[in-house]
């Protein structure tokens, strides 16, 4: 028996799809309920990846039209890499289904609304730093502990208003833990905008501030290319008290940047 597509809805198809997912189902629901967007080839990356490189890309795809058919996931109107990039250049989120089951789990989620260009880069940027970090874990003694997206990741500030990284994580090794805010920079805003950001990240811990589980995490910049990374550099350089909160790399070094520092 299949369920055919609905367009509303109901009670009764949630619980008759939620009847029939499997783990794997699950985790794809969950990752991608922890990202917000995900491409085809970062889900095959993250939950296909232990099966023959003959079979691996066919099976994601039957996976990923069943959970669309089902409602669980939804396909964005743009690709990645265009039309001619295929199934592999689909980007998903969660649909109604996969927001139901997300928030029974306790988390918030919400339809998407089509992203612009722009936001789509950046959250797809989030969305391959942990990718990335996960697939680092498995050759690597320490484990991904935790991966927050905006808004979810957003912090209180005592007097008002909020820290609003791009991403929280927090990376764990049998002996340490590393906890990070991450900002996705891609070269779209002004350096006094940069400038500011990081001053209130200053600011913030010379008021004494904590982030989860009572550590202040440092904070990671990525930017896209090595020019960037000089300007935003410059900027740190220049803050008072910079150097052990504040860093900066380019988005290919991110993973390895994060790995290493949990190593010293």
């Amino acid at each position: 028996m299949t369920a055919r597509r609905p367009i509303r809805v109901r009670q009764a198809h949630s619980e008759w799809v939620t009847d029939r997912l499997s783990e794997r189902d699950r985790a794809l629901v969950a990752s991608v309920g922890r990202l917000r967007l995900a491409t085809s080839d970062q889900l095959e990356r993250l939950h296909f990846a232990g099966l023959a490189d003959g079979t691996r890309s066919r099976i994601r795809r039957r996976v990923l039209a069943r959970l669309v058919e089902w409602r669980v996931l939804m396909t964005l109107d743009r690709r990645i890499g265009g039309v001619r990039a295929g199934s592999a250049g689909l980007v998903f989120a969660l649909d109604t289904v996969g927001q139901h089951l997300i928030n029974l789990s306790g988390q918030a989620s919400r339809r998407p609304r089509q992203p612009s260009i722009a936001l789509l880069g950046h959250s797809l940027t989030i969305s391959e730093l942990f990718v990335t970090l996960v697939e680092r874990s498995h050759r690597n003694s320490f484990i991904v502990s935790n991966y927050v997206t905006e808004p979810a990741c957003w912090w209180p500030l005592p007097v008002g208003g909020w820290l609003k990284p791009d991403a929280y994580l927090k990376l764990t090794t049998t002996a340490v833990a590393d906890h990070w805010w991450l900002e996705i920079d891609k070269d779209t805003e002004h350096l006094p905008t940069i400038r500011r950001k990081l001053t209130t990240y200053l600011d913030y811990a010379e008021s004494g501030g904590l982030g989860p589980d009572d550590v202040l995490p440092r904070v990671l910049v990525t930017v896209p290319g090595e020019q960037r990374r000089a300007a935003v550099a410059s900027i740190i350089a220049r803050l008072p008290n910079a150097a052990r909160m504040l860093h900066v790399v380019t988005e290919p070094q991110a993973a390895q940047f994060l790995t290493t520092k949990l190593q010293e």
